[in-house]
């Protein structure tokens, strides 16, 4: 029996990227999954992102289906009214389809934590009591989920602004980090010992980041086998099951 923990990606994105041009093809996300030994994770489709919410999230769940992974839909914060549309649908689902969490990209589609959509969404997330997976500077995205009980990944967390991540956890007991731009000296290390090994969860936007450099760091670190087992893919189910 292998010793190496199980790995899942909570940051998998499939479709075209219409800010670099570059595709996602489905197959070639396997690629990358298998020769960095992760077993799946959660999928988002960039069409909903990006301009098609409703036929993107379809394409996650038929993706997830036929790869084992976990869709995770994403909403659009540039509209309110159609976001409670789509929540309302997704919600009605029966509970093997049912998502047990929704990917915000408030960067992407150019909204700011102040304005009224952007808080009015994660109040209806917060309330479906669903995990919130959400782009963006963790220093001004975070606004608009502190002090409501959310139970959020902030995706793009920097070693620059481990600080913050740091603060912010602490009054936050929901709070979490992906593991991708957590790269630098000791930053694993540091959240770990700071508010615990339960707030990382291995993330690396595979295929558009480096999958490998992700996962190479996690596996290196300093943190305890448990400890390791916990982020590569233990936070991840826990996160999934509480929705």
């Amino acid at each position: 029996m292998s010793d190496a923990p199980i790995l899942l990606d909570c940051d998998l994105l499939v479709g075209h990227d219409v800010t670099t041009g570059r595709w996602s093809r489905p197959d070639a996300v396997q690629e990358v999954l298998k020769s960095t030994g992760i077993s799946g994770g959660l999928v988002t489709s960039l069409r909903a992102v990006h301009f098609d919410v409703p036929s993107g999230n379809a394409e996650a769940a038929e993706v997830a289906a036929s790869n084992n992974w976990t869709a995770c839909p994403a909403l659009d914060l540039r509209d309110a009214l159609g976001a409670e549309r789509e929540l309302e649908r997704l919600l009605a689902l029966p509970d093997e389809t049912r998502p047990r969490a929704i990917r915000l990209a408030p960067t992407l589609q150019n909204v700011e934590p102040v304005y009224p959509a952007f808080g009015h969404v994660v109040k209806l997330l917060v309330a479906a009591d669903l995990t919130v997976f959400v782009e963006g500077d963790v220093r001004t995205v975070s606004a608009p989920f502190r002090g409501i009980g959310a139970r959020v990944v902030f995706l793009d967390t920097h070693f620059y602004h481990l600080g913050d991540f740091v603060v912010l956890a602490r009054e936050e007991a929901g709070f979490a980090a992906s593991t991708r731009m957590l790269t630098g000296p000791d930053s694993l290390e540091i959240v770990a010992a700071e508010v615990g090994a339960e707030r990382l969860v291995l993330g690396c936007r595979t295929p558009f980041h480096e999958t490998h450099s992700v996962v190479r760091r996690l596996l290196t670190s300093k943190l305890s086998p448990a400890e390791i087992a916990l982020v590569g893919s233990h936070n991840l189910d826990r996160l999934l099951e509480s929705a």
